[in-house]
Formats: C-alpha cells, sequence, structure tokens
C-alpha cells in the first residue's frame, strides 16, 4: 500500500476494526475460515470474481489463475478472497447469454457493495463477461482491475489454420454446399478449439478485452495474451500486485472511466475492425459511468479511424499473432494522434507513459498508417426509415458489391421456422433478395440472441454465393462475416418498422450513404401500422418477466432502466 491510506479509512475496517459485537462477530467468523489475525487485519480485502465453471471453455483455467492474482495480492500486503459469480459461456447457454449479462452486472456490484471489500480483480473474457463485470463495479466504484481470460491457441485441420468461429461458420456452409462431408467435419470438431481460452479471431471476446485494456482497467499488454501462455499466469500475478497499490491510492474507477477513456476505446475497436456487440455494450458500460456515448459518437469515430488490425474474420491473422506482434501498446502507437493521452489507467498516470516504448514487431498483422486494412472504422452506424434509432453493420467483413443494393426482401417471423424453410426451392430466394429476420430483438428474441448471420440457402451455396445483404433486430457472433445488418431499432417486438415489412418490398442499402431504406410509400406503412398487433409477452414470470419489464433497446446498450439510471445506493451498516 506504500503508506499511503491509513488502514482506519479501508472500508473492510468497518467489518473488522470497530469496537462492537458485530466486529468481534466478524473476526470470529474469520478465524472460523482459518485465518490469523496478522494475515488479514489491517489489509486491504481484494475480492477475486472469478467466472470460472466446468461447462465455459473460455474460462476453464481461471480456476488455476485466480491462485495466481491471490499470490500477488499477497504478495503486495494484501487479503485476497475468492468470489464465484455467474459464468456466461457463449458457446453453451440459452437462450443467449445477453439474456444474462445484467444478472451478472447486478451480482457483481451488489456483492463488492454488501461485504468488506476494498478493491477487486474481475476476471472473465467471454463476450458478455466483461462488460457485465465492469457495468457492475463501475456502479460500486471501488478500485479494480480487469484480468482478461486471454485467447485460445490456433486451431488446425490438415494443412488449414483455423480461427474459432469464424471458420466455424465457413466450413459449415461448406458441408451444406456438398463441397465437405462428415468425415472432415469430425476432424474440424477436433482441431478448431484447441485450448481453454475465449475465440482467438478478433470476434466479441477478444474486442472486448482490448476495449477493456483501451479503457484503462488491465496491465499494459493484458488483452492479448494467450490463455495458456505462461505469461498469462505472470500477468494474473501483476493484477494482483497492482490492486493492492489501487486501493492505497484510492484510485476508483470513476476516476479511470471517464468520457475520453470511452471514447478512446470507441477508437480502439473501430480501428481493430472489432465485434458490432461492442456497440451494444461500451454505450451501456458508459452508461454505469455517467458517461452518454451513443451511436453517433460511434460513426463520428469511425470516420477518422483506420482499420490497422488484419485480423479475422476481416482480415488473415489471429490473436496470438497480433500479441506477438505487440499487442495493444503496440497498436495504439499507431493511433497516438487519435487518443486521449493525458488520461490515467490503472498502471499509469496516463495513457502516454503506458503506451512509451511499446514497438510493432509485425507490420503485416500491425499495419502501419499508410498502409490501412480500410480507410474508416469497421463498423458503420446506419439511419433510415427502417431503422429510426439506428442499426449497424460490420462493413469490413461484408462483400463490397453488397455494400450498396437493392433487393426484394423475404420475410421471416421467426428463427426456427426459417431455419425450417431457408433451403425451401419453393421461396424463389435469388442472391439479389434480402433476408429478413424480425422477433430476434432484446424483447423478442428474448435477450437479442446471435442470429443476424442467417443462413444462405444450400442452393444458392451449391452455385458459389457466399453472401447476401441480411437483416434482423437481432445481434451477430463478432467471428462472423457477411453483409449483415444487425441491432435494427426499434425492434419489431415494439412495433419497430421492421414488424411492417413483408416478403416482396423492396429494400435499400448503402453503406457509404449510411441509410437503410424501405421502400414503401410512408400512407402504406401507416396502413399496415394501424394493423399491426403486439405479440403476447415471452415470459409470464421469473427473471425473463423482470428483463422484459426493464430492458431498453439496441441503441441505449440494453441496459436494465433502474441501473442504469441515475441515484444514490448508500454503503451498508456494517457494525
Amino acid at each position: 500500500m506504500g503508506g499511503v491510506k491509513d488502514p482506519r479509512d479501508l472500508r473492510s475496517h468497518q467489518w473488522y476494526g470497530t469496537d462492537g459485537l458485530r466486529s468481534f462477530s466478524h473476526r470470529a467468523r474469520t478465524r472460523q475460515l482459518g485465518y490469523l489475525p496478522e494475515e488479514h487485519l489491517g489489509k486491504p480485502v481484494v475480492a477475486i470474481l472469478n467466472t470460472w465453471s466446468d461447462i465455459n471453455p473460455c474460462h476453464v483455467h481461471l480456476r488455476e489463475r485466480a491462485q495466481a492474482v491471490k499470490r500477488g495480492v499477497w504478495q503486495a500486503g494484501g487479503f485476497p478472497l475468492e468470489f464465484p459469480v455467474s459464468t456466461l459461456s457463449e458457446t453453451f447457454q440459452k437462450p443467449t447469454p445477453m439474456l444474462y449479462r445484467n444478472l451478472l452486472a447486478l451480482e457483481t456490484e451488489e456483492l463488492l457493495r454488501s461485504y468488506p471489500v476494498d478493491g477487486a480483480v474481475l476476471m472473465g473474457g467471454c463476450d458478455k463477461t466483461t462488460p457485465a463485470l465492469l457495468m457492475g463495479a463501475a456502479s460500486a466504484d471501488l478500485p479494480a482491475v480487469f484480468v482478461p481470460a486471454g485467447p485460445m491457441l490456433p486451431g488446425h485441420w490438415r494443412d488449414k489454420v483455423l480461427g474459432s468461429g469464424t471458420d466455424m461458420w465457413k466450413y459449415w456452409d461448406e458441408r451444406r454446399a456438398g463441397l465437405i462431408g462428415d468425415g472432415e467435419l469430425a476432424e474440424l470438431e477436433n482441431g478448431l478449439a484447441r485450448s481453454p481460452g475465449h475465440c482467438m479471431t478478433m470476434g466479441t471476446a477478444s474486442t472486448l478485452t482490448a476495449a477493456a485494456e483501451a479503457l484503462g482497467v488491465t496491465v499494459p499488454g493484458a488483452s492479448s495474451v494467450p490463455a495458456v501462455d505462461s505469461g498469462h499466469e505472470r500477468m494474473a500475478a501483476a493484477s494482483g500486485r497492482l490492486i493492492v497499490d489501487l486501493v492505497g491510492r484510492d484510485l476508483t474507477l470513476s476516476r479511470v472511466l471517464t468520457r475520453e477513456a470511452y471514447e478512446d476505446a470507441v477508437t480502439t475497436v473501430l480501428a481493430l475492425g472489432g465485434s458490432t456487440n461492442a456497440v451494444i455494450h461500451l454505450i451501456a458500460m458508459a452508461g454505469r459511468s455517467g458517461v452518454r456515448l451513443t451511436l453517433d459518437d460511434f460513426d463520428r469515430i469511425a470516420r477518422t479511424v483506420p482499420v490497422l488490425a488484419d485480423l479475422r474474420p476481416g482480415g488473415r491473422y489471429l490473436m496470438e499473432d497480433f500479441h506477438f506482434a505487440g499487442g495493444l501498446p503496440a497498436f495504439l502507437g499507431r493511433l497516438t494522434d487519435l487518443l486521449h493521452l493525458d488520461r490515467p489507467t490503472v498502471a499509469h498516470p496516463t495513457l502516454r507513459a503506458q503506451l512509451a516504448g511499446a514497438v510493432v514487431h509485425d507490420a503485416e498483422v500491425i499495419r502501419p498508417r499508410e498502409r490501412p486494412l480500410a480507410a474508416e472504422g469497421g463498423v458503420a452506424v446506419l439511419r433510415g426509415n427502417l431503422c429510426p434509432d439506428g442499426a449497424v453493420i460490420k462493413h469490413i467483413a461484408a462483400d463490397p458489391a453488397l455494400l450498396r443494393h437493392t433487393g426484394p426482401a423475404v420475410v421471416f417471423d421467426d428463427y426456427r421456422a426459417m431455419q425450417r424453410t431457408i433451403d425451401d426451392p419453393a421461396l424463389g430466394i435469388t442472391a439479389d433478395h434480402v433476408l429478413v429476420l424480425r422477433g430476434a430483438g432484446p424483447k423478442g428474441g428474448p435477450g437479442m440472441p446471435e442470429y443476424g448471420m442467417l443462413p444462405i440457402p444450400d442452393h444458392l451455396l451449391k452455385r458459389g454465393v457466399r453472401d447476401m445483404v441480411r437483416i434482423s433486430d437481432a445481434r451477430m457472433s463478432g467471428t462472423s462475416y457477411g453483409a449483415c445488418v444487425l441491432h435494427v431499432a426499434p425492434e419489431s417486438y415494439v412495433g419497430g418498422p421492421l414488424a411492417l415489412v413483408r416478403t416482396g418490398d423492396l429494400i435499400t442499402l448503402d453503406v457509404p450513404g449510411r441509410s437503410l431504406r424501405l421502400e414503401v410509400p410512408d400512407e402504406e406503412l401507416a396502413r399496415r401500422r394501424a394493423a399491426w398487433v403486439a405479440p403476447a409477452p415471452r415470459y409470464g414470470r421469473g427473471y425473463g418477466a423482470l428483463y422484459t419489464e426493464h430492458i431498453t433497446q439496441a441503441d441505449t446498450g440494453c441496459d436494465f432502466a433502474f441501473l442504469s439510471r441515475e441515484g444514490a445506493v448508500p454503503d451498508p451498516y456494517a457494525g
């Protein structure tokens, strides 16, 4: 603690240090846990929030990494306590872990508030865990450090290097096209994901952990350390040491998570060609920090930021390549004129100091400014009569020929029905059609599942078609690709214009012009709206009902309204 903070000023002192019955009880119960007084009294208590579980392959190594965090906390003079929190596994949890992001955020906030905790180490990485942990910790506003789970090893199949997620979609389409069979698919199952860790493409997990590092809440370079690399354990131990120092300096998250930090996170995501999911999550995270971040901010920044990371799904390389090319510090070193360099991070007085000396070791993976992968940021924000509150498209991962396109709609009201019928030649779907899915937004999904990369009909795949314009109020995996318009707001479930589209209507997508239009006269749309009937509620009770009653739309972050609004929350009385 460097002698900066008097132990009597620690938050945990309210539980342990006063002369009263409750403090006596708290000390006695800590003896019950097996700890000596000198092991914890007067020391900062550090909560290690661990999202490990047996069914989360992205986090299956975090049980061991928590021990490294504890080692660092002990070394720095703190007292670590590990707390298991909800695990949100993108690979297994249905209908989508997005339904439960706010539940983990709420759990994080209330756990940190209700226990004798002076600071926190947040352990996550799989898509929704990063924003959830940081949203909750920002609301609690204690000193905190984030420990990313790290990307898995590159995948391998025969002579091919595979990227998890991205190559799953690719080879599944190859099977549907009849180009590979069950034997090859079985081999791919064994080679696609070869180790613990999250997806090693620039999918949602890598995008959000990079955003966390750009925000300044990790040790430098943490976001790209491979999960099974020994450097990952060293990073975890360093995070444990760092949190004790932060408690001593009383450097709370509110002093780090400023508007400038969030703008730099947006710049980072766009320059990485990162996941569209980051748009929703960063808006929600910023809201918890009292910062109003909007789709217009993303669009404004995107027009000034080049894409410099040649990473899949929009590029060629994987996260291990990015790490050894210099990682995020080297990457941000290419963008210093676009960043707020004088803001603090948890590891340095300024971002400028944090980036000093960072060097790019591979200019193919991290491109120079004069040779970008794309001249503008990888995500575009669309407006128009089909999405009055906005929609997004990751145009860097789409067929350029489709970025200006007009075609007739083929509308699906239900994802399962779409799965059953998409390959039916009787639908008459051509490559020029626009596939439309509704009923998949925050309330309609429920939880806004990753349905947005709608499958291309198999008869078109067999003819070589690999991309089509697809529009939905859903999300898509950050490892996905294609001309997929996502997050259409308001969603169809609440009567957004998407609910009024009919098969055969012409839709115009114009990414350079940032527009998405339904080519139907206003008078006809008014008639359809008058005839529209709201769907029945998805949930009659339980968490789903709570979610439906309080969730906001995609353009405002899909947070719970009662969590994102301003208002005082008192610390509990401990004595």
